[in-house]
């Protein structure tokens, strides 16, 4: 059976940077377990796994703008720290949940200084190219219930 829309993937995967260097990895983890043709993995990743069967084995070098986007420079933002809703000192590579005009949004601590704290909402390969050693482990058809609500 092939990848194709409204069928589920099993994939183990391995994303490097556009230097090689390992950014995550499902080896040694659960693999990912998704439904085809519903924009829950990348653009071009997920098309790269279209028609591809249990067993293979590929690497696809995604594009920004098929991957995580580009970078937005507004994301970037310097905050006075008496607005942060933290309960210790913030550090650099924090994970913090910020609200914004349209709901909340995930940033990353990039400096501290006294008075205020440099965050960044893009994600980390926002902008950027990344490279995908993928296996598909397995591939079947949803069940009514993955189809009316996803996979749980």
């Amino acid at each position: 059976m092939e990848i194709a829309n409204r069928r589920v993937g099993t994939v183990h995967f391995t994303l490097r940077d556009e230097q090689g260097a390992e950014i995550t990895s499902t080896r040694g983890h659960q693999p990912l377990v998704y439904l085809h043709g519903t924009n829950s993995i990348a653009a071009g990743l997920e098309q790269a796994l279209e028609g591809r069967a249990a067993g293979d084995r590929f690497t696809v070098t995604v594009p920004p703008e098929q991957g995580f986007g580009p970078r937005h420079e507004a994301l970037v933002q310097t905050v006075p720290r008496d607005v942060l809703d933290v309960r210790s000192e913030p550090v650099v590579g924090q994970k913090l949940q910020a609200q914004t005009a349209r709901g909340p949004l995930d940033v990353v601590v990039t400096a501290v200084e006294a008075d205020c704290v440099h965050v960044d909402g893009n994600h980390p390969l926002a902008g950027r190219p990344f490279v995908a050693d993928v296996e598909v482990v397995d591939v079947r058809l949803a069940t009514p219930d993955e189809l009316q609500f996803g996979l749980g």
